[in-house]
């Protein structure tokens, strides 16, 4: 037994073990019995059940395919992967990295071409990756608080806390509301703890007291829209959206990203953003 301890028996029974808690717990979060799993991954229920108490090594290949049918991101499949003993299938590089160019260069057309109207890049964890103009000049005309600015910049945080733009909301309670759901959804999804922890900071805000019928009530509608904001231009703004991702990623950070896009929900919305003070887009980097 002391032989075998000096040759990492132990570490590797941990390891297994470790790997097995991981993806039976992806398991269950999809709400899969062994058996389905075994099937849709073409291995047996009795190896799937070792692999889950530690009691069998999974090779690379197995690892993957169990991943892909438990649609596990990209960065978690990496540590699957490590955790198992093999080397990360997925790369994982800056936005700034050489080889991104061709995603940075599609992020920047389509923000710009989206201008007047407000588009957003964020990360998974709704930190801000990019904005166009119009945002930017959103920001500036209501003078966000400071802090609320220091980077890593989240956009919920932007929204939703008192010091926000949640001010110019009228029913700024039923979409934070709205936006939790949709995070809690995420979570369960991705089992991401930094969401978890975004959760509770919304939880952690003061509710504001409700502002009357604005027509626009979220939970009422399930329906993403429209969101009424008074305009510090003046008037009053009203938006939809579109939220997209990129459908074919290739590596772990832009399998993260996605955009948000604004769009006007009338023709006064149009008008006060075509008419908007011009602003410098921002980028991460820049």
């Amino acid at each position: 037994m002391e032989a075998l301890r000096r040759a990492g028996y132990s570490r590797d029974v941990s390891t297994e073990a470790a790997v097995g808690a991981s993806l039976r717990a992806w398991r269950e979060r999809r709400r899969l019995t062994q058996l389905e799993l075994a099937l849709d991954a073409g291995i047996s229920t009795r190896h799937l059940s070792f692999v889950e108490t530690g009691r069998s090594k999974p090779g690379r290949d197995t690892v993957l395919r169990i991943a892909e049918k438990l649609d596990v991101p990209f960065r978690e499949r990496n540590r699957l992967l490590l955790a198992a003993g093999h080397a990360p299938a997925f790369p994982e590089r800056s936005l700034e990295d050489p080889e991104l160019e061709p995603v940075r260069q599609a992020l920047d057309l389509i923000l710009s071409r989206h201008e007047p109207y407000p588009a957003i890049v964020v990360d998974r964890s709704w930190n801000l990756v990019a904005a166009n103009a119009p945002v930017v000049a959103l920001i500036d005309a209501v003078n966000v608080e400071g802090a609320l600015l220091e980077p890593p910049i989240n956009t919920l945080r932007v929204v939703f806390h008192p010091d926000g733009l949640g001010s110019l909301i009228p029913d700024i309670g039923a979409w934070r509301a709205f936006f939790r759901e949709r995070l809690e959804r995420q979570r369960s999804v991705s089992g991401d703890d930094v969401v978890a922890t975004l959760i509770e900071e919304l939880d952690s805000y003061p509710l504001p007291e409700p502002a009357g019928d604005s027509g626009s009530d979220p939970q009422a509608t399930g329906t993403l829209g429209p969101v009424r904001m008074r305009s510090p231009f003046g008037g009053e703004l009203a938006f939809f959206g579109m939220f997209a991702i990129f459908d074919t990623p290739f590596e772990v950070t832009t399998s993260e990203l996605a955009i948000e896009l604004l769009f006007p929900a009338d023709q006064a919305t149009a008008d006060l953003l075509n008419n908007a003070p011009p602003a410098e887009p921002f980028r991460l980097d820049r």
